[in-house]
């Protein structure tokens, strides 16, 4: 009776001591499925491109800057002249020391020279670097009828259709045939632009189909 009292308890404590260690590694299984599973998570959110940024790059060699566009400038170790600017109607923007200067009409690295010649009668060799955050002057909309309606980046070469595409096409009860491009002219004014889809597709009025400039809105009621 002794001897079967004694492997009673040898089994009672072995049994919990069992269950303790497949739970250990069920746990630390789990553990590592997670941490795994988040690694991943974490390189594919580093392997997606950032949209909103490849978007907004330009070549700060050949890209014109234009009103409306916004501009960061950085001026090394110049916190209070370094700063986020829109271009202004007039074509201008303002910064400490330089005052009024004319940025429409310039490429970036034309700007980035003219500041940092301007800022070495104040600044030991200062370092200028300008970048178009956001080209706004190079944007053409799309309104109305249009699966994504909004404003998109103008390319060289597009035309209404191309527009049209990009927009991801017509909703169901859009009126194809009384489509028109509103353009700026100077002065304030806007010119309307007529465009018939279905003669354009056809082969015909294909003079409808016209180059995109930087502001136009194309409207598809």
């Amino acid at each position: 009776m002794k001897f079967r009292f004694v492997e009673k308890a040898k089994w009672l404590v072995v049994i919990p001591a069992m269950a303790a260690i497949v739970f250990s590694a069920r746990a630390q299984d789990t553990k590592t499925t997670s941490a795994a599973a988040a690694d991943s998570d974490s390189s594919a959110k580093a392997a997606q491109p950032e949209t909103r940024a490849s978007a907004s790059m330009v070549d700060n060699k050949s890209y014109v800057i234009g009103e409306n566009d916004v501009l960061e400038i950085d001026v090394w170790k110049e916190k209070e002249i370094s700063r986020t600017i829109p271009v202004r109607p007039d074509g201008k923007i303002s910064l400490p020391l330089v005052g009024e200067i004319q940025a429409s009409g310039m490429t970036p690295m034309q700007l980035q020279d003219d500041l940092t010649k301007r800022l070495k009668a104040y600044i030991e060799n200062p370092e200028v670097t300008v970048i178009v955050s956001d080209p706004r002057s190079h944007q053409f909309n799309v309104v109305g009828e249009v699966n994504r309606p909004g404003s998109y980046q103008l390319s060289q070469s597009m035309t209404v259709l191309d527009a049209i595409a990009q927009s991801g096409g017509f909703k169901d009860f859009a009126k194809e045939t009384k489509i028109y491009v509103l353009r700026p002219m100077p002065g304030g004014i806007r010119v309307r632009i007529p465009f018939n889809y279905k003669n354009v597709i056809k082969g015909k009025d294909l003079q409808e189909n016209v180059m995109l400039k930087p502001g136009d809105t194309i409207v598809v009621p």
